[in-house]
């Protein structure tokens, strides 16, 4: 909430646009119906509709303060697609009725190194697209909601055959493992990719993996994912890490690995299945510290990474190569009116693979009209 003149302003009376959404307030991470308001659209702004927006789960982790930087009221959603309504005066890359998206930031310091080079991703300045306050000194509030009003600068151009409802998560999901394989070289033909974890992150990394002509093998747990893994999303072979047997037959096969898990475990037998040089990038984010045997990266001249979303460029570039290889999430759109009952599901890891909200059909702009589950 903003201070003006000493006094506390309500998020409905910050700024000119009246808005709607949903909102968690406190550390249950429940959603209800929660009125805002949108910036009036400046120079360098476009206002966007929004029409979807998809669900991820650092969402839930926000929600519930997991992360310990919540700032209430929270509207998350970085993975929103819609129509430009309005532009600003100095607007030259986008136009009326474009179909656009904006993914995790909204803003940076734009003058920065990390910036100059197309990371803004690394900004020290960087400004996600909600739980976050915005340069005006306002919180930011992000996708789950009806608009949203974005410097030019953080909007992508949806590509015309891309489905703008399986295109949504490829904002966050789709850079967070697009980045990594591009600036590590697991982007070549020919080389080998593991790919550990297959949910959100991992079944779109398999996607980019074979589009780039590449051998893909997702590492699981358990086999309860193979038969999707291999037969629906391509993936040349599969492995489960409980198997001692299976993990010991594939040491030294793989260029390099993509390890979505955002639980605790360990990273030594992965790490041993990297060829020598090999690299394991982690995108995935446990809340515990990992235990990396210093041996296991000695023997083998072998790295371990991170890699953290992407800068606007290269998500622009990522989210062209999806259009031109017809790469999109495998998704279960949802109503409005089913976000908390969602949000108990992704706990569980009950979602194949990422869920999305239909803003435009379902999100009501009176709370009477939206009957929540669970409310």
């Amino acid at each position: 909430m903003a201070v003006e003149n000493g006094k506390k302003v309500a998020p409905e009376a910050e700024h000119p646009h009246k808005a709607f959404g949903l909102a968690a307030h406190d550390t249950s991470g429940h959603l209800s119906p929660f009125a805002f308001s949108r910036r009036n659209t400046g120079e360098n702004d476009v206002a966007i509709k929004i029409l979807y927006c998809g669900i991820c789960h650092s969402d839930l982790h926000c929600m519930k303060n997991e992360w310990h930087n919540a700032i209430y009221p929270i509207v998350p959603g970085h993975e929103i697609v819609g129509e430009i309504t309005e532009i600003g005066s100095q607007v030259s890359k986008f136009k009326i009725g474009d179909k656009v998206g904006v993914g995790c930031m909204i803003n940076s310091c734009q003058s920065c190194p990390a910036c100059k080079t197309g990371f803004e991703n690394y900004c020290g300045g960087m400004i996600p697209t909600y739980n976050s306050i915005d340069n005006d000194g306002t919180l930011a509030y992000g996708g789950y909601s009806d608009s949203v009003t974005v410097d030019q600068n953080f909007v992508i151009r949806l590509p015309e055959n891309l489905p703008l409802e399986k295109g949504a998560p490829l904002l966050c999901a789709g850079i967070t493992v697009y980045s990594p394989m591009k600036y590590h070289g697991l982007n070549e033909k020919g080389k080998h990719l593991g790919v550990v974890g297959l949910g959100g992150l991992g079944h779109v990394a398999v996607k980019f993996g074979k589009a780039f002509g590449m051998k893909v093998t997702v590492i699981s747990r358990s086999e309860g994912k193979k038969q999707e893994a291999v037969e629906k999303l391509g993936a040349d072979g599969f492995l489960v890490s409980s198997n001692p047997d299976e993990m010991k037959s594939a040491m030294f096969t793989m260029d390099g690995i993509i390890n979505t898990v955002s639980a605790s475990h360990s990273v030594a037998p992965l790490l041993a299945l990297l060829k020598p040089n090999g690299k394991m990038i982690m995108v995935g984010a446990p809340d515990k510290p990992l235990e990396v045997p210093a041996f296991s990266l000695i023997f083998g001249g072998k790295m371990l990474a991170g890699s953290c979303i992407g800068g606007i460029k290269d998500t622009q570039e990522m989210i062209d190569f999806a259009g031109e290889h017809n790469i999109t999430a495998d998704i279960e759109l949802i109503g409005a009116d089913y976000v908390n009952e969602a949000m108990e599901r992704l706990a569980r890891a009950d979602v194949r693979y990422r869920f999305v909200i239909d803003i435009a059909n379902t999100l009501k702009h009176e709370t009477k009209d939206l009957n929540l589950r669970g409310y």
